[in-house]
């Protein structure tokens, strides 16, 4: 007997059943853009930093609002814990950086030929070129954090050259401020999980024995643009043998019957990610795989219990070990059992600090959102992971989407 809501339709009846689901949703305003600054301010002065320097990337998207790729051309923003704030920029991009503007400021521009390292000191230390600036040429030992996505060509420069100065790294503004969520942020983030699930519910439906793992991976990304996403964040589709490896393998697969299927896939939805993953069975699960799945739902329920406001981060991933030892697996990152962390911070990045992992004592407080994935990895024959996601309240964990019900019934129908 066929698994529930596995299989039976074709690609054409997959796709119909989808529609835009990004509807209604509103985009983080104006308002909350200076609002995360003015939290960076409040850390920035209780942690002493009279500047923060952040480069492109999801720093600059989380803060401002610009949405640009980090490449060896510097661009960023200096905040200070005083003035407004102030963007670098190369300057033959300056028209098109205009266009991303939301929150304004001072644009200071570099050619190709000069140093954009000085160009941010001299930003932070020379109140000459606007009344936004500040000075710091009376203080001998000031405090600059620079993004913790810097590389270290560039960090190494700043310090080098600027030996006055004591250069920080700034995940300690910038994590404390992105990994506590906003109610919008929340928000967005149920709908564009919403999305992944209905893509899984309807890639299910469309498989059939002798399938590619491309043909299905194809298939996805197309499902993600019917929701309304602009395709597949990233894919991953694996079967049989091939479920035992979190990261996957090289190649082509074909479906066969009776084969453990896994798709772990997410999409983009303003800026926002979701990441989710299914298994099940294409045909009639054995007692082995059914033994394994259900060991792997207990221990996702155990993580979600463990989930509660003060717990600390490590004490989830430890429960999930727990229970997975009750079933005759590993307690700790040993095989057939879970290598990895039972889950991972979730936001604009895909993996975002904290993450509940042995060694993270980070106290679990309202507006965390976390992946729950403590996968099962028995090599030479499947692995399981079912991936939800939850975040945190006063009251505890809540789901953004529904666990599966039973290997028999993945999608609760």
């Amino acid at each position: 007997m066929m698994t529930i809501g596995v299989g039976g339709k074709t690609i054409e009846q997959g796709l119909a059943k989808l529609q835009n689901m990004t509807l209604g949703i509103k985009a983080i305003s104006i308002v909350e853009y200076k609002q995360r600054l003015l939290r960076a301010k409040q850390f920035m002065h209780e942690k002493n930093i009279e500047a923060l320097f952040i480069t492109s990337g999801s720093n600059l998207l989380y803060f401002t609002g610009i949405s640009l790729r980090c490449s060896e051309r510097l661009t960023g923003a200096i905040l200070s814990n005083k003035g407004q704030i102030i963007y670098i920029v190369p300057h033959f991009e300056l028209d098109s950086f205009n266009e991303h503007v939301l929150i304004k400021g001072h644009i200071s521009t570099w050619q190709e030929h000069e140093d954009p390292i000085e160009l941010v000191i001299s930003n932070i230390n020379d109140d000459s070129s606007t009344n936004n600036h500040y000075s710091l040429s009376n203080k001998s030992k000031v405090n600059i954090a620079l993004c913790g996505t810097c590389s270290f060509t560039i960090t190494s420069k700043f310090i080098q050259k600027y030996p006055l100065y004591n250069f920080v790294c700034a995940d300690e503004i910038t994590v404390a401020c992105r990994q506590i969520k906003s109610i919008t942020e929340i928000t967005i983030m149920q709908r564009v999980m919403d999305m992944t699930l209905s893509v899984h519910e309807a890639v299910a439906s469309i498989l059939y024995e002798g399938i590619s793992s491309e043909k299905v991976e194809s298939f996805i990304n197309e499902a993600h643009k019917k929701v309304g996403a602009k395709g597949s964040y990233f894919c991953l589709v694996l079967f049989a043998e091939a479920s035992a490896l979190p990261h996957g393998i090289r190649g082509s697969q074909k479906l066969k019957i009776n084969d453990m299927v896994l798709i772990d896939t997410g999409c983009k939805f303003l800026d926002y990610t979701s990441d989710i993953t299914r298994s099940y069975v294409f045909g009639t699960p054995n007692e082995i795989q059914k033994q394994a799945w259900n060991a792997e739902k207990s221990a996702q329920k155990a993580a979600f219990n463990a989930a509660q406001v003060s717990n600390s981060c490590e004490y989830v991933d430890h429960q999930a070990r727990i229970k997975l030892a009750e079933y005759g697996f590993s307690n700790e990152y040993d095989l057939p059992g879970l290598p990895h962390r039972t889950g991972h911070g979730i936001g604009i990045d895909i993996h975002e600090s904290p993450y509940l992992v042995r060694g993270d004592k980070t106290l679990l407080t309202p507006g965390m959102c976390f992946s729950n994935e403590p996968t099962i990895c028995i090599p030479g024959k499947f692995g399981i992971r079912l991936e939800d996601h939850f975040y945190m309240t006063e009251a505890g964990p809540k789901w953004f989407t529904l666990p599966s019900e039973s290997i028999n019934n993945p999608f609760n129908f």
